[in-house]
């Protein structure tokens, strides 16, 4: 799980909403995964997924 966090911003920082929006679809999979498995608090999972959701609508790539 924190490696597709690690990569989703590793991908907004290149420039690419593509790519962002990708990793973003993986990283809440694997959140949601790890509750369904009792493995992260449920309310520990929707923040954290409402946080990545931010940088991703405030991502503008650089021109």
């Amino acid at each position: 799980m924190r490696t597709a966090i690690k990569r989703f911003i590793k991908a907004l920082g290149g420039d690419d909403v593509d790519t962002a929006r990708t990793a973003y679809r993986q990283a809440t999979s694997l959140i949601d995964r790890s509750v369904s498995k009792h493995l992260h608090n449920r309310n520990r999972a929707a923040r954290l997924k409402r946080r990545l959701n931010a940088r991703l609508k405030n991502f503008t790539p650089a021109s």
